[in-house]
């Protein structure tokens, strides 16, 4: 990339033109709202100290506080924010309550939507089911190895710990709708009915064989909320009606009634079972599947369920792009702290993915910022001119110009 230090010069470091995407004013409001007595060192520069581990990949407490301290002077202008000390960044972490930094993402969520309508709205889908209109949503979890020093609160197996961030994406905007963090203790299912929350009816929810619970899925039938999942290979059902097959990918559409006792108790309605070969990974797989809706065509059925992989693509993007791998605290206020602040880093690094209409890939995105935080240079101008290379500055040449006035007469005389 040619840059021009005329024309993307900044004031600004990029670091402090990330943290000025936080709205302003919200953090006292929420410090004073939680009870959070601060004499010198801030929620603000908790946070701002959080977020600089995150979009640096710094991988300890004594990393932050040192590049704090090393660049001091810049560290101030982030709204005031006091470079950390050690031990007063660890007993912030320790003690302040993390439903702080969990209701800031979803502020600054709204904030974002405020500037730029576009962002998690108006977005179409993409491949077979681009002819929706209607919201789709993914849930699942993923799991958080953490260190031993976690284990007397987030035991996960015999000598593991780990935290556990269940979610619900909107697979449209790519965004979370809900989201829980917590130890891994707790089975997916039982964190369904919260994840489901505020669903419309009409809107699609999609989920792997983990969330088939009968009586979840009972109440989102009752809501008008349609559901595709994977099915369970010991369900006992009946076969009510087998249905024509036409495309060779669908190896059987079936109309079922549950007819164990407790399932059809907690599901009396009718349910579609649908077999089909869906390719995953450029391999086609045999998979089968249980929706409440009785008019989609069987391959849409295929295709919407192979869509919820793009939640584990955020998984993945998630942990490959924040710092989740060494948290610099071990109790569970200072993960918690951890793993929302990295959600709001990654929610201003989509923003500003959106704004500048980068197509790189995100993790390139990230290194990017990563190897340029203390970089003085316009941020969305960098974004939006990355990789774009300029024509070389070569004199255009016209049929009038082709010969110096006065020698156009000897184009046709041979010379030397």
């Amino acid at each position: 990339m040619r840059i021009n230090n005329k024309t993307t010069r900044s004031l600004y470091t990029i670091f402090k033109q990330v943290v000025q995407y936080i709205p302003a004013g919200i953090i006292p409001k929420l410090s004073k709202k939680y009870g959070i007595q601060t004499r010198k060192f801030s929620v603000l520069s908790q946070i701002v100290a959080i977020l600089y581990g995150h979009i640096a990949r710094a991988w300890s407490l004594n990393e932050i506080c040192d590049a704090a301290a090393l660049h001091s002077s810049q560290w101030s202008t982030f709204r005031e924010a006091t470079p950390p000390k050690r031990n007063t960044f660890s007993h912030a972490n320790r003690t302040r309550d993390p439903d702080l930094a969990q209701e800031l993402y979803w502020e600054t969520l709204n904030y974002l939507q405020s500037l730029d309508s576009t962002f998690t709205h108006g977005r179409k889908y993409s491949g077979f089911i681009r002819r929706f209109t209607r919201d789709i949503y993914a849930i699942d979890s993923t799991v958080i190895p953490l260190a031993l020093n976690c284990i007397n609160w987030a035991k996960h197996r015999a000598e593991k710990a780990a935290a556990k961030t269940h979610i619900r994406l909107n697979i449209g905007s790519f965004l979370p709708c809900v989201v829980i963090a917590e130890s891994a203790a707790h089975h997916d299912s039982t964190r369904s009915e919260l994840l489901a929350a505020g669903l419309k009816k009409g809107d699609i929810l999609l989920a792997d064989k983990a969330y088939v619970e009968f009586g979840f899925l009972h109440n989102l039938n009752e809501r008008g909320i349609f559901f595709v999942m994977r099915c369970k290979d010991n369900l006992c059902f009946n076969i009510i009606e087998e249905r024509e097959i036409t495309n060779p990918k669908i190896f059987s559409d079936d109309i079922i009634e549950l007819t164990g006792l407790n399932t059809l108790k907690k599901y009396p309605s009718l349910l579609r079972r649908i077999t089909a070969y869906v390719e995953i990974d450029g391999k086609e797989r045999q998979m089968t599947f249980i929706t409440n809706n009785l008019e989609w065509s069987p391959w849409t059925v295929a295709e919407l369920y192979k869509s919820r992989w793009l939640i584990e693509l955020f998984f993945k993007e998630l942990k490959q792009t924040l710092q989740l791998q060494d948290f610099i605290g071990y109790n569970e206020n200072a993960v918690k702290w951890q793993i929302w602040i990295g959600f709001l880093a990654h929610l201003i690094l989509r923003f500003l993915k959106h704004q500048t209409g980068w197509e790189h890939s995100f993790s390139r995105l990230v290194g990017l910022l990563h190897n340029g935080v203390w970089v003085k240079v316009d941020l969305l101008w960098m974004l939006m001119f990355y990789g774009i290379t300029r024509s070389p500055n070569r004199p255009e040449v016209f049929a009038e110009q082709l010969y110096f006035q006065g020698f156009d007469r000897y184009r046709n005389i041979p010379m030397g």
